[in-house]
């Protein structure tokens, strides 16, 4: 675990932990979701909650509805791909996170985030868990907001661009999602940082005679 002191001379607002995780990282297409969760342990658990990934996608929508409902803090952050292609996925992704946390600051003293890197800048004092999304609950909450979120995105994605079955893969770099690629080329949501897009896109403007 990994840890991140307050800054000097401020009073942590709470001893709530906000919980952090994201989606989305890999993909060649897509923005990369980024969630806190800040829970009241005064109030009952939530039944079920796991690392998305463990879940089926009717039980992460439950699961979403009553986390959105119970949880005393949340909010879900997302990145763009033409602001990852900007700065890149990695620091794409803290910016996500530092987003997120500082909506939720005002009720959680310290931020819980999946992985093994913390946001620098950060308005509390965080944790950083390698696998804490299936060892903490708020970052089980967090990991099911950014992924039912993300997901969502992109089939709305997909309504736009079914050529590339965004609807299936969600973005990632499946064989059929490569083809369509090779096929189309890239949309205006896919990650031209990413080498099989950037090949993509040069094939298109440069055909072959």
């Amino acid at each position: 675990m990994k840890l991140q002191p307050a800054p000097p001379g401020r009073v942590a607002v709470s001893a709530l932990v906000a919980g952090v995780d994201e989606a989305g990282r890999g993909p060649l297409a897509g923005p990369v979701v980024v969630a806190a969760v800040v829970f009241d342990p005064a109030q009952a658990r939530i039944n079920g909650l796991d690392d998305s990934k463990a879940l089926k996608a009717g039980r992460r929508d439950e699961l979403y509805e009553r986390i959105v409902e119970r949880a005393l803090a949340w909010r879900v952050v997302s990145i763009e791909a033409a602001e990852i292609d900007r700065i890149n996925i990695y620091q794409a992704t803290l910016l996500g996170m530092r987003r997120a946390i500082e909506a939720v600051a005002h009720v959680a003293g310290t931020a819980r985030i999946d992985g093994n890197a913390i946001p620098p800048g950060l308005p509390c004092a965080a944790e950083a868990w390698v696998g804490g999304d299936a060892l903490d609950r708020s970052i089980m909450a967090a990991s099911i907001l950014a992924k039912v979120s993300r997901d969502r995105a992109m089939l709305e994605l997909h309504a736009r661009h079914p050529e590339y079955g965004f609807d299936g893969h969600k973005g990632y770099g499946t064989p059929a999602h490569l083809a369509a690629l090779r096929a189309h080329g890239p949309c205006p949501q896919h990650r031209r940082s990413f080498a099989p897009v950037r090949e993509a896109e040069a094939r298109d403007l440069f055909p072959p005679p």
